[in-house]
């Protein structure tokens, strides 16, 4: 199931900003949530506690179910390379990633909204399901009658793609043009941590 809660508190817990609106509370309170937050001291970590907090972080980047994670992973690994390299190339040409990198929405939980409900064309498509692989060279856009959307336009202002995303801010579209080495998708995660936690 993906996570619906407080999405502050979350960003505090895992130690980054998921939201605009987190990274204004993570500079004031820069702690764990909770009452004892501010004084308790994190212990050492043990190995299958680093790996799970990884895991964590680059599922809740995503906003993807640990049942989706896992899929992806046994994709993964059955390719031949680099495993953890290839997961998050995965998770990277989701269309409800791609919608968010390309700055049509200001965070994973809205872009994920804009395409479930019907906001989003791909290659003139509509497609309302968050989790569809998109291809490179194909070209993602707003529907013509949701560009007035206030959340869309402010979101695109401000952008600034990576580069694998050709983003034409006027016509509210972009192009994906490959899918990206992990040293240009903009995530924080250890990415041998979270392999070694599904290889388990």
């Amino acid at each position: 199931m993906n996570y619906t809660g407080p999405k502050v508190k979350l960003s505090r817990k895992l130690g980054l900003n998921l939201t605009p609106k987190s990274q204004k509370y993570t500079a004031k309170k820069p702690y764990p949530p909770g009452q004892h937050g501010k004084l308790k001291r994190r212990a050492k970590m043990s190995d299958f506690a680093r790996q799970l907090l990884e895991k964590q972080k680059l599922r809740y980047q995503y906003n993807v179910s640990e049942r989706q994670m896992v899929n992806y992973f046994k994709k993964a690994s059955k390719r031949v390379g680099n495993t953890g390299e290839f997961l998050l190339q995965y998770l990277e040409s989701r269309l409800d990633a791609l919608v968010y990198r390309a700055g049509l929405a200001p965070t994973i939980y809205a872009a994920r909204q804009l395409v479930t409900h019907g906001h989003i064309l791909v290659n003139g498509r509509r497609v309302n399901v968050p989790s569809y692989l998109v291809r490179p060279n194909s070209v993602v856009s707003v529907k013509e009658s949701s560009r007035k959307i206030p959340m869309i336009v402010d979101s695109i202002r401000s952008v600034q793609p990576p580069p694998y995303i050709d983003l034409v801010k006027a016509d509210f579209t972009f192009k994906y043009l490959y899918v990206p080495p992990k040293e240009e998708i903009p995530v924080q995660v250890e990415l041998p941590q979270v392999v070694e936690y599904y290889a388990r």
